[in-house]
């Protein structure tokens, strides 16, 4: 994935997510509205098929946006880690790295 960073300021960050859609960015979105310290956050595609998305992230606190991404990433990461463990047992697929 590459993103680029559009606005950075004290608590507030804007980046482009090139080549992702609404599926990873409502993921996203969600892990990030769990966070206590996220005041706002949301993106924007302005065209699906020619756009890549804009998503931003505000905090309460003079707390980094990026923190909060990395966490947030970090938990959808283990979300997608626990729900390929269990769709690997309950259809009995072994494990293969």
């Amino acid at each position: 994935m590459q993103l680029n960073v559009i606005r950075r300021e004290k608590n507030e960050l804007r980046i482009e997510l090139l080549g992702e859609g609404h599926t990873f960015c409502i993921a996203l979105q969600e892990m990030l509205l769990k966070d206590e310290d996220i005041d706002f956050t949301g993106y924007n595609i302005s065209h699906p098929l020619i756009a890549s998305p804009q998503f931003y992230v505000r905090m309460k606190k003079n707390i980094k946006p990026e923190n909060a991404l990395i966490k947030a990433s970090k938990n959808l990461k283990k979300n997608l880690d626990n729900l390929q463990k269990a769709f690997r047992k309950a259809s009995k697929i072994k494990e293969s790295h």
